[in-house]
């Protein structure tokens, strides 16, 4: 039996508004999660368990800073006997916070902690099922038969949360599949959701439905396709169960923060989501805020959103969006953004920051600016994109892109209106150091100034960039558009804004729709700037820029939309550029550093996860395009390593395994040695550079 995905089965009710997909309610303890309940906010203890004290003392403070269910580990049954005294502690304090016993492995273990905790969460990847990374071809009746071993296995749970009205999460995670699942469809999201739907047939087959299920992965992108895929798969099935959504693994810092919100917001944006977690390899109150902030977006987009039936916007992307399920880049026709650096489909999509023009033109200023510039060797500005006022300012611009000592690839010009470039043109013939693009809105009364526009840009060998409504002006202005394509002249599109009543994404998704149903494999920019920002009434702090251009961003590229990219909010060059080159790298679209796979830290976990963290990155944090997994304990270790290049994995207490991919090299190496011989590993492999020669490859690159 070869199963077959379900390409291009819808997973939400609008793909350019936010309208929350309805799912029935499932109560943890008091707290309702799903129906018309609002987002609730998650997060993990990371004590031992069996340390009572502790575990209450950090339960008290993820409460207090918000945390709405909170979860802790039992992977044993002492550790699952704790959770009576613990529970019981915390309702002596007042403290009614629902507890969840997260359970690996080991039924007993789930059996004990159901009798003192308001929920239980079970991985279908390892709980009474075999996960030894074996290969073997399982024919139907075999397959059959071990459905049968894991519901003679999973059902007394079952029964048991039924008789004392405990709720469930059926959390599967990518990187713990079980070989059986492995073996019939492999390592993909059609694995996972799989996985989960036979334990929900085991469930619905004892008349339990108090579930929550989750689809958890490393990666954002196979993350936002298990999900997707589950839901349209629960659609087919006539489900309707809450979702808890998660980035597992995620990280520290900056990089955390946007792996998880290109993950959880885009299906927070697209309507499904009851409960999330965002997990950063930190202190666990950390996350609180962060999550917080998701959550409020997620209910200001609800309520702004209600469902006026379908439009224009979604019947165009039922027939030209890309397939939701599977990743694949949009196919564009190449140009160069500089003679040296290629705007094309099998290149990473390029950086552009906004300046302040009145500033970038001044000599004294320029001198700085180009130092900056030349100083970010992993964050390099490739495209400098001004405002310009008058004639004055486009002539400036015109000559600062053809200067020697122009420090970016490209200068990109915003013009009120193509008037600067239907009068003199701007001095053809010198030695060109940058390309000069022009950034001009158009709407569909305005086809002969687009004509003018475009003929203008080629005279003056200048990239033409067009922003206009998909729906309501570029309909309109498709045949100047198609002609210019169809002669060879290369376009970028844009958006300006967006389009009324959709929100950013969508329409940025119309936007590529359009362009695929006229056939123009064009370059997309996307852009956040204000306009992409929704309601604000004042100045974004870092975090909120943060979290909106990553859903933006990030989600679009997941989808393999996206060519240019600017961060426009961020008034430092510099830090745009940074905030744009993360994004990319969460969002798995370029590489420009070591990337840390890292837990989140719990009491399965055998060393202190922040201080490792920071001390490998400190050895090892120059290796660009590296990819190195730090996990605490073997549970998620080998399996969220799918395509790391190398881990570094708690095996037992003071003990520590080195793994290249998902195979283990090293066993039981003294945490003392370990950092060492994780270097020498690399070294072995061939990817390993000194610091000196890192920089001196990143200078001639």
């Amino acid at each position: 039996m070869n199963p077959t995905s379900p390409a291009r089965l819808p997973y939400c009710q609008s793909l350019t508004r936010t309208i929350r997909r309805r799912t029935r309610e499932v109560r943890v303890g008091g707290v309702g999660v799903g129906g018309d309940n609002p987002l609730r906010i998650q997060s993990m203890t990371t004590t031992d368990t069996k340390d009572v004290a502790a575990t209450v003392a950090q339960s008290i403070a993820l409460a207090e800073a918000g945390c709405e269910i909170v979860r802790v580990t039992a992977p044993n049954v002492t550790a699952a006997r704790c959770l009576r005294d613990i529970r019981r502690e915390l309702d002596r304090q007042g403290i009614q916070v629902p507890l969840v016993a997260d359970i690996h492995f080991l039924p007993a273990a789930a059996m004990e902690a159901v009798e003192h905790v308001e929920k239980i969460r079970v991985n279908p990847g390892n709980y009474a099922d075999r996960k030894k990374f074996a290969i073997r071809e399982y024919s139907d009746a075999q397959y059959k038969e071990e459905l049968q071993r894991l519901h003679d296995s999973f059902s007394p749970l079952v029964k048991r949360c039924k008789e004392l009205g405990r709720s469930m999460r059926v959390g599967t995670n990518h990187g713990s599949l079980s070989d059986r699942v492995m073996n019939r469809y492999g390592d993909t999201p059609l694995g996972m959701v799989e996985s989960a739907l036979e334990f929900l047939r085991i469930a619905e087959s004892h008349g339990y439905r108090d579930i929550i299920l989750s689809m958890k992965a490393s990666n954002p992108k196979v993350m936002i396709q298990a999900y997707r895929l589950l839901v349209a798969r629960m659609d087919q099935e006539g489900m309707d169960y809450p979702l808890h959504l998660g980035v597992t693994e995620a990280g520290d810092g900056e990089d955390g923060r946007i792996k998880s919100a290109i993950g959880i917001g885009s299906l927070l944006a697209d309507g499904l989501g009851d409960t999330i977690r965002v997990s950063l390899t930190e202190d666990p109150v950390h996350e609180i805020p962060v999550a917080q902030a998701l959550a409020a977006k997620a209910q200001s987009w609800w309520t702004h959103n209600p469902d006026p039936g379908d439009d224009a916007g979604d019947a165009l992307l039922r027939n030209h969006w890309t397939d939701p399920h599977t990743f694949a880049r949009r196919q564009i026709s190449p140009f160069l953004l500089g003679g040296d650096c290629p705007v094309a489909t099998d290149q990473p999509p390029r950086v552009i920051v906004r300046a302040d023009t009145a500033q970038v033109l001044k000599p004294e200023f320029l001198q700085n600016f180009a130092k900056t510039a030349r100083g970010l060797k992993d964050n390099p500005i490739e495209g400098l994109l001004l405002d310009i006022a008058g004639e004055a300012d486009w002539h400036q611009a015109a000559a600062l892109a053809r200067s020697p000592d122009c420090p970016v690839k490209a200068v990109v010009c915003s013009l009120p209106r193509g008037r600067f470039l239907l009068g003199e043109s701007p001095p053809t013939g010198a030695a060109r150091a940058a390309s000069l693009l022009a950034l001009c809105v158009f709407t569909a009364e305005e086809s002969g100034d687009l004509n003018d526009f475009l003929h203008d840009c080629r005279r003056a060998e200048v990239t033409p960039v067009v922003a206009a409504d998909p729906l309501k002006d570029l309909p309109a202005l498709a045949d100047v558009l198609t002609n210019a394509f169809h002669q060879g002249q290369s376009v970028v599109f844009t958006l300006a804004r967006p389009v009324a009543g959709c929100h950013g994404l969508g329409s940025y998704r119309l936007l590529t729709a359009f362009l695929q149903s006229r056939d123009l494999p064009a370059p997309v920019w996307i852009r956040h700037n204000a306009a992409f920002a929704g309601d604000r009434h004042a100045a974004p702090s870092f975090l909120e820029l943060l979290l909106d251009a990553s859903v933006l961003a990030g989600s679009l590229l997941c989808d393999g939309t996206g060519d240019l990219i600017s961060i426009e909010e961020e008034s430092d060059p510099a830090r745009a550029a940074r905030l744009a080159y993360n994004l990319l790298q969460g969002a798995g679209a370029r590489i420009s550093k070591t990337e840390f796979v890292a837990c989140p830290s719990c009491g399965r976990t055998l060393f202190d996860l922040q201080s490792t963290t920071q001390r490998i990155r400190a050895r090892t944090g120059h290796l660009k395009g590296v990819k190195i997994a730090i996990m605490g304990c073997i549970v998620n270790g080998p399996g969220e390593m799918a395509d790391a290049d190398f881990g570094y994995v708690g095996g037992a207490p003071g003990r520590i395994n080195l793994y290249v991919g998902k195979e283990c090299v090293e066993y039981h190496i003294p945490a003392g040695e370990a950092d060492q011989r994780l270097v020498d590993l690399i070294k072995k492999h061939g990817k390993w550079l000194e610091p000196e020669e890192a920089e001196t490859a990143e200078s001639i690159s």
